[in-house]
């Protein structure tokens, strides 16, 4: 511990920040004391490097319109080869002010109203939102849970994608079971959509969130017709803690689909880079590495915590330690609970702010998510609380 450069254990008082997670708990969750441990953003400083940039800027008193520069793109061509061995092209790269407006952007862009659009459930409930809100019609690929491990049921996933779907949305990570998917999964997953000639968005988000004895794979890396076929989203935001900064990249080798994403960014005046962001977004990516390399770490551990905590407290909770992601997806289906008395229970009787597992889905009943994106004293509070909830 003693060669450590950061350190993850200070609890920052994020209240009165206009912090989502923080601020407007208490409105959502109808609880002034329910300790937040439920968006997915951390509870720990940006790394200073990125901090220091931020700072640096901000002491240039002017904050107009901002540019992307050449260097902006070549951050992100560097870090996705070396971290996930994807080798980028400057002008695949399209920008978006953030993940969930690209999955948007790319239900407008790839289908037309009526059309089907599939997911893999449970999963981001922005995945539902962004196609039913466009009037395109939602089709589930449920994961099949079994002791304890997910899987893709592919002959479902088949059949589905030979019923006419035009566009399937990967969560790879996924968020929030906490899957990273293998080679041979996602080889077959860009094979099926070749075969139905589906457009692939590959939401990589939580691609650096990766743990011990796994690998992030990136789809549209398999092979050349898979990446014609895929729209990879990639974003340092959750990785490092900037996600209020609100950028992302948008990769899409193939200018057939390159085009009218950039035509709708465009059209809609929302491809302006906000001035912080294009600094934050250089600065993780070129000096963030050592500091992603201690977080895993210190995550880690605290995934362990959890699995002990559970196992000699309350075992009656089944923890599905995630392969990625800085998110828990917990199993309390023992207790036979109607979902909203499990959620106030664990809200009003523990005093915990978790998510309704049925936000991801149906097949999220009797789930709840916590993030432990947070200092360890924060997330031993957050198991008392869950245990004075069911004890």
């Amino acid at each position: 511990m003693a060669n450590l450069k950061y350190d993850f254990e200070p609890i920052i008082n994020r209240k009165n920040t206009n912090c989502f997670k923080w601020d407007f708990a208490a409105k959502i969750f109808k609880s002034e004391t329910a300790l937040p441990m439920w968006v997915a953003d951390m509870d720990f400083s940006s790394p200073p490097e990125i901090v220091n940039a931020i700072k640096e800027r901000a002491s240039h008193p002017i904050y107009g319109y901002a540019a992307r520069p050449d260097s902006f793109n070549g951050s992100l061509i560097g870090w996705s080869k070396k971290r996930h061995g994807f080798e980028i092209k400057n002008e695949w790269i399209c920008f978006s002010p953030g993940i969930v407006p690209a999955l948007a952007i790319a239900v407008s862009a790839y289908t037309s109203p009526g059309d089907k659009v599939m997911i893999q459930t449970p999963v981001y409930p922005p995945f539902f939102s962004v196609v039913r809100d466009q009037k395109r019609e939602l089709v589930e690929n449920a994961l099949s849970l079994e002791n304890g491990h997910y899987s893709i049921n592919f002959n479902d996933f088949e059949k589905k994608a030979a019923s006419g779907v035009k566009l399937f949305m990967l969560c790879s990570p996924h968020n929030p079971v906490g899957r990273v998917w293998t080679r041979e999964e996602l080889l077959k997953i860009g094979e099926i959509c070749l075969k139905y000639n589906i457009v692939i968005i590959s939401d990589e988000i939580h691609s650096d969130i990766i743990y011990a004895g796994h690998k992030h794979i990136c789809l549209a890396s398999l092979s050349r017709d898979i990446m014609n076929k895929t729209v990879t989203l990639m974003s340092p935001s959750k990785t490092f803690n900037i996600t209020g900064l609100a950028i992302s990249a948008a990769i899409a080798a193939d200018e057939k689909l390159r085009t009218p994403f950039k035509k709708i960014t465009e059209n809609l005046h929302i491809d302006q880079t906000n001035v912080f962001g294009v600094t934050a977004f250089e600065a993780a990516y070129k000096n963030g590495e050592a500091w992603l390399i201690e977080l895993l770490a210190y995550l880690e551990g605290n995934i362990e915590y959890i699995s002990e905590f559970l196992s000699k407290n309350l075992p009656e909770v089944k923890f599905i330690k995630p392969d990625g992601t800085f998110l828990a997806w917990l199993d309390f289906r023992k207790f036979d609970l109607p979902q909203k008395e499990l959620c106030e229970r664990i809200t009003f009787r523990g005093g915990l702010a978790l998510n309704d597992g049925t936000t991801f889905g149906g097949d999220g009943k009797g789930f709840m998510r916590l993030n432990f994106g947070c200092p360890r004293a924060t997330l031993e509070e957050g198991m008392k609380r869950l245990l004075k909830a069911f004890k």
